[in-house]
């Protein structure tokens, strides 16, 4: 784009404006794209709880639906940049993007106990579509003069995402169960850096935890709670490198039966080391994000083996440089005889 010098007006086409909206609505979002590896509410209740040795299979459908404002993109004072001595130029983008994805999870269990505790070794892939609108207007003011332009500019996808391993250690004494964890990502997803919609995030990354779960048989109560940090790689197709994730997932339940479960769930996301690559007038862009919503359980035979299927959705608030929104997980798994408890 280009103004000319001394020009009392100045000319923007709708594709520079798309432009320019684009640039607002990921710079609103840290992490690259707004993309973090990590997505809040991987864990639930019951996430530390031991589970029966062999071979099991999760699988969940993800729906989440978000927006997010340009106008938090820009530098402190709203702004873009200076097109002439003495224009300021404006914006305001507004982004809304949904994603329905199937994720499944293959997951091994070994019987002989590892450091006294039951190690677990899954690899998650998924597929799934995402699209992604946005509309922006630009306001450029010289003296008692303005113009403005709007555009808008829409993208969608439909493939397959990243690989995730994870490995699982985790240890039971009594009413408490204790975890510790470590995944990562495998950039083998469809990804574009062209694109608005995504399904890899087109680099690595590294996350490890632990987590705790309270499980009373007798008054039938529950609750767990997962933290982790995440390290980003650079991703090699833009040098854009985002910063350090931490996560927080918990889940509280109550038995209302041997089968059945209901309670709530949440999740707090905060980015604790500012993104690098980008332009300077981005800044750090740390983001935040918390969401709570309810959930409920239910355990079952499946001939001699055991489903379990939970639904669970999160409404999320106090975001800051994040889409936000609400998004729903129904998640199936299917694995040997009855435990005594399953994970979610």
């Amino acid at each position: 784009m280009k103004c000319v010098e001394g020009d009392l007006t100045w000319r923007l086409s709708a594709a520079a404006v798309v432009f320019l909206a684009v640039f607002a609505a990921q710079s609103a979002r840290a992490d690259e794209d707004g993309v973090s590896f990590w997505l809040p509410g991987q864990f639930g209740s019951l996430a530390a709880v031991p589970t029966t040795p062999g071979w099991s299979l999760g699988s969940i459908y993800y729906h989440t639906s978000v927006g997010a404002s340009g106008s938090v993109a820009v530098a402190r004072e709203n702004r873009v940049g200076r097109f002439t001595t003495n224009a300021d130029v404006g914006l305001n983008a507004n982004l809304d993007s949904q994603a329905n994805l199937l994720f499944l999870a293959p997951t091994y269990t070994f019987a002989t106990p590892v450091l006294g505790g039951q190690l677990a070794v899954s690899m998650t892939g998924v597929f799934g579509g995402s699209s992604t609108s946005i509309d922006g207007t630009l306001t450029s003011a010289l003296g008692p003069l303005a113009a403005t332009r709007t555009g808008s500019i829409s993208d969608s996808v439909t493939g397959v995402g990243d690989l995730y391993p994870m490995v699982t250690l985790k240890w039971n004494d009594g009413v408490h169960n204790w975890m510790t964890y470590a995944t990562g990502d495998i950039p083998v997803g469809d990804y574009n850096p062209a694109r608005l919609s995504n399904i890899g995030i087109g680099h690595g990354a590294i996350d490890i935890g632990g987590g705790y779960t309270y499980l009373d048989a007798t008054t039938g109560r529950e609750f767990s709670g997962v933290a982790g940090f995440t390290y980003n790689f650079e991703n090699p197709d833009t040098q854009y490198q985002s910063g350090i994730d931490f996560h927080f997932d918990w889940g509280a339940s109550q038995f209302l039966s041997k089968q059945l479960f209901v309670g709530l769930v949440g999740y707090a996301y905060q980015q604790i080391t500012p993104d690098s690559g980008q332009l300077p007038v981005l800044g750090s862009f740390e983001s935040r994000v918390l969401g709570v919503g309810p959930q409920i359980g239910y355990i079952f035979p499946v001939g001699n083996m055991q489903g379990y299927l939970n639904l669970k959705g999160y409404g999320e608030f106090a975001a800051v440089n994040r889409p936000s929104g609400w998004n729903a997980w129904l998640t199936f798994s299917i694995s040997g005889p009855p435990p005594s408890a399953t994970r979610n």
